[in-house]
């Protein structure tokens, strides 16, 4: 009985506690640094053997080769998961969870808003770790959440001898009590026969309170939390595939990202499809914590009850789209798993023996970006399937704007997200890749790598098409983002023969475009036109300011603001609506139209392509 019980928080934590006392004395934030290369050096001769890029089983170029031809076939046989209504579930708490701190700040995911006095020490947390560190240290570590599922889902029966799992958590100069309460959560809500491991992988932070601290924190479970430091920053993706091999205890692999809290009865519906197929991965419903005040609200957008597939832009943007009709009229219940062609990529299971069939991430993608992409192709591609679970909900903490962000490591180079984009289309996308092109021009030329074992993987497993699963799985989403036009000229939008460009200022939905020095690095000042005479920049086009003259960035769908032509040869750009051209004024950085005139030299433009490197 008492393994099954939460351990409470020890030290200065203040949980169990009648009194409330703070995490960490604030105002005070956890900048202090450690020497990571004194540390490296005297780990190298005890870690050579064991070193992550070493020879053996744990070599991870080596993980596509010892590939199997078939997946495994399913082994175990679990009963399906039951609906009673009125009958509480079995795996429902009987009654309401303990709050950490009774009456404490932030309990039952309520927002806890601190005062003035506290806004200097806020804004250098958010700074440093993106989120309100001073309200979240203040938070019980063990705090009660709100249940945000539907009602049905507390009826749900489930197999009671659902599959073992390694949670495996990735982090980079985390704060500590948002990376605890992570940990946390997943212990207090998990029933304890299940959980087989809680495995921390350090991405080569270099903040002490990840290091001695963490590692005494962590022994008061007994050795069910782990913790392995990576010697060099390998980045999120790789850093997911190394947690695979390192967690060796649990049949199935949950991955959370370092700031989650997972919510009421999560565990059960999660687990249940893959115990019936091993070959299915599963996605909880991902709710927001403010990165301020520590609420806990649904996710917006999706359908009237907040259900959304996965989905993307042809410039490979993640989207949610709304559960569509075909997928709802399928299931027999509102509640039931739902499929999605692709998941966010933060949170995820999947049963361990078969993601190393599928070869973990691609090892050629780095650091971060189109990693959800790569294995959610995989996975319905080559014969498995991606379900989004109604009943098993993860809140997350987004990033707050005032971040200093994580910067990549200096052996990555420029562009890493965009190369990954590239490898991924260039693997699966088949004919489609060329809509991603016409969506990213300036990535034609980037260097992405030797993908050959990567298409092998494809022909050896009989993987199907693209077009396939546009067809069958992701139907629905050339509805909300129409397969692009080819483009007529794309690059920066120069004055002729001047060092001034066209720049969107990073404006959007409604902005005014800008003026601005030519930087020749694509970004801000990166432009297409197509074929439907659209002048876009991403998933924006330039149109008519409500002035009738300034010119404006706005959100498009395909049929809309179909305003340009560009004449190549005269350097012009016409507004076809009203027959103006497109003009400037270098002293006041504006962008507008005006009556064409040939002889003004403001009307005259350049189109350059410029080529991510």
């Amino acid at each position: 009985k008492e393994a099954n019980r939460p351990l409470p928080n020890k030290g200065d934590h203040g949980l169990g506690n009648e009194k409330f006392k703070p995490v960490v004395p604030w105002p005070h934030v956890e900048g202090v640094e450690v020497d990571l290369e004194s540390i490296r050096r005297k780990n190298k001769a005890k870690n050579e053997l064991n070193h992550h890029h070493g020879g053996g089983d744990n070599k991870q170029q080596n993980i596509i080769q010892r590939q199997y031809l078939t997946f495994k076939p399913q082994t175990f046989v679990y009963r399906d998961p039951v609906l009673r209504p009125g009958v509480l579930g079995n795996f429902e708490p009987k009654e309401p969870e303990p709050h950490g701190v009774v009456g404490g700040p932030g309990e039952e995911a309520k927002p806890y808003v601190l005062g003035p006095d506290y806004k200097e020490s806020i804004q250098a947390s958010i700074k440093e770790f993106g989120f309100n560190m001073v309200a979240s240290d203040m938070i019980s570590l063990d705090r009660s959440v709100n249940d945000l599922r539907q009602e049905e889902c507390k009826y749900w029966h489930y197999d009671d001898n659902l599959l073992t799992s390694s949670v495996v958590i990735v982090f980079h100069n985390e704060g500590w009590s948002t990376l605890m309460r992570t940990v946390h959560s997943v212990i207090k809500r998990t029933p304890r026969k299940y959980l087989a491991e809680i495995v921390l992988i350090d991405d080569f932070s270099n903040k002490a309170h990840l290091k001695e601290r963490l590692d005494e924190y962590i022994k008061q479970w007994n050795g069910l939390v782990k913790v392995f430091r990576n010697e060099r920053r390998e980045g999120l993706i790789q850093a997911r595939s190394i947690g695979a091999q390192k967690a060796k205890l649990g049949q199935v692999l949950v991955y959370l990202d370092a700031h989650c809290e997972v919510g009421i009865n999560w565990y059960a519906p999660l687990l249940a499809p893959i115990s019936k197929d091993r070959t299915t991965c599963t996605v909880p419903l991902i709710d927001v914590i403010d990165g301020n005040t520590y609420k806990i609200v649904p996710q917006g957008g999706g359908d009237e009850d907040g259900f959304a597939r996965g989905a993307w832009d042809w410039s490979m943007l993640w989207k949610r789209v709304p559960l569509s009709k075909r997928e709802k009229e399928s299931r027999k219940t509102k509640t039931e798993p739902y499929r999605s062609p692709a998941m966010a990529g933060g949170l995820f299971a999947i049963e361990r023996d078969f993601f190393f069939e599928l070869g973990l991430y691609d090892p050629g993608l780095q650091i971060w970006g189109g990693e959800n992409f790569e294995i959610s192709y995989k996975i319905w591609q080559c014969g498995g399937k991606l379900l989004f679970v109604p009943c098993s909900r993860v809140g997350h903490i987004y990033r707050l704007q005032g971040w200093q962000g994580n910067p990549p490591p200096v052996y990555v180079g420029s562009s890493p997200t965009l190369k990954n984009y590239v490898r991924v289309v260039e693997v699966w996308w088949d004919e489609y890749k060329d809509y991603f092109y016409a969506s990213r021009p300036e990535t034609k030329a980037l260097p992405y790598g030797d993908i050959s074992e990567l298409k092998k993987f494809r022909e050896d497993h009989n993987c199907k098409s693209f077009k396939w699963f546009m067809e069958e799985i992701a139907y629905d989403i050339t509805s909300y983002y129409p397969l692009p036009p080819k483009n007529v000229d794309w690059g920066e939008i120069r004055g002729f023969e001047t060092a001034y460009c066209i720049d969107s200022m990073g404006h959007t939905n409604g902005g005014f475009v800008e003026l601005g020095p030519c930087h020749r690095m694509g970004g801000n000042q990166l432009f297409r036109i197509n074929e439907a005479n659209q002048l876009m920049q991403y998933d924006q086009c330039l149109t008519k300011g409500p002035d009738g003259s300034k010119v404006m960035i706005t959100h498009c769908n395909q049929n809309e603001y179909k305003d340009w032509q560009y004449f190549k040869n005269l350097h012009r750009f016409t507004h076809i609506p009203t027959g103006k051209c497109l003009d400037r004024s270098e002293v006041l950085h504006q962008v507008f139209i005006s009556e064409c005139d040939s002889s003004k030299g403001t009307q005259k433009w350049e189109m350059n392509n410029i080529l991510s490197v």
